[in-house]
């Protein structure tokens, strides 16, 4: 059995504290966070302490925390020694103290208390300074996905920059939409069978492929014509910014 202890207790970590409880050969023997406030979300069968000096020990510990903490929070740790990874998927493996063996696991998806996550289909990704240790983070990522690489932190920098594009900005896309639906007194629902269609067709093929609409055809007189409701200024430069991005990746002038 392999005993993991996290350290941090937001949305990556409650998730991953749900897989782990469910995952035979993993252990969660303690999750820590310098606030007790965020506890309550986690089982009662969980050891919880918000002490450093309390934390127990364990086979690996997985930093979930903001970005900009990470570094620093690695030097607090009060033992060395031992594997000690974070989850980010922006931060190198290098910033993390040299106290400890170095490493990542970084769970790809988008995380949210309220929402239920499929982790034997999240992709994990991994990375370790040695291959005991990296045999190690792929036990632990095999316990609870069915999909584990091992990837650099160079590789894993411009992986959480495409996730960035198909995730956040294409979810502000969505909030621009419901903006535009709601404030017109059209449900926003009537949306997402096309939503779910879009995403559903990456199953066929590359996105080039599924691309459509006025910006490919480059129908200058209808994307006029949408540019022209457009009332915020922003909304706009964004919908001429894309639509000019699809009409150069098909070959045609710009708007």
């Amino acid at each position: 059995m392999i005993k993991v202890v996290l350290l941090g207790a937001g949305n990556v970590a409650f998730h991953l504290a749900k897989a782990f409880l469910h995952a035979k050969d993993i252990q969660i023997i303690q999750v820590y966070n310098r606030s007790e406030d965020a506890f309550k979300f986690f089982p009662d069968t969980i050891n919880i302490t918000s002490s450093l000096s309390e934390i127990l020990d364990a086979d690996c510990y997985i930093i979930s925390i903001s970005d900009d903490s990470i570094a620093g929070f690695s030097a607090t740790l009060p033992f060395s020694g031992k594997l000690v990874v974070h989850t980010s998927g922006s931060v190198a493996m290098n910033p993390l103290n040299s106290k400890n063996r170095k490493g990542v696991f970084y769970p790809l998806q988008t995380f949210s208390k309220n929402t239920e996550v499929n982790f034997a289909e999240t992709p994990v990704f991994i990375e370790a300074e040695n291959e005991t240790d990296l045999q190690l983070l792929q036990k632990i990522g095999r316990s609870i996905s069915e999909k584990c690489y091992n990837i650099t932190s160079e590789q894993r920098e411009k992986l959480h920059l495409a996730a960035v594009f198909v995730c956040n900005f294409v979810n502000h896309l969505y909030h621009i939409g419901y903006e535009l639906t709601t404030k017109n007194d059209i449900p926003f629902d009537l949306l997402k069978p096309l939503i779910k269609e879009t995403a559903r067709k990456l199953d066929d093929g590359i996105p080039s492929a599924m691309q459509t609409g006025p910006a490919k055809r480059n129908d200058k007189k209808t994307m006029a014509k949408q540019l022209e409701i457009l009332h915020l200024q922003e909304h706009k430069e964004i919908y001429s910014l894309l639509s000019n991005a699809i009409t150069n990746q098909y070959g045609r002038k710009k708007l």
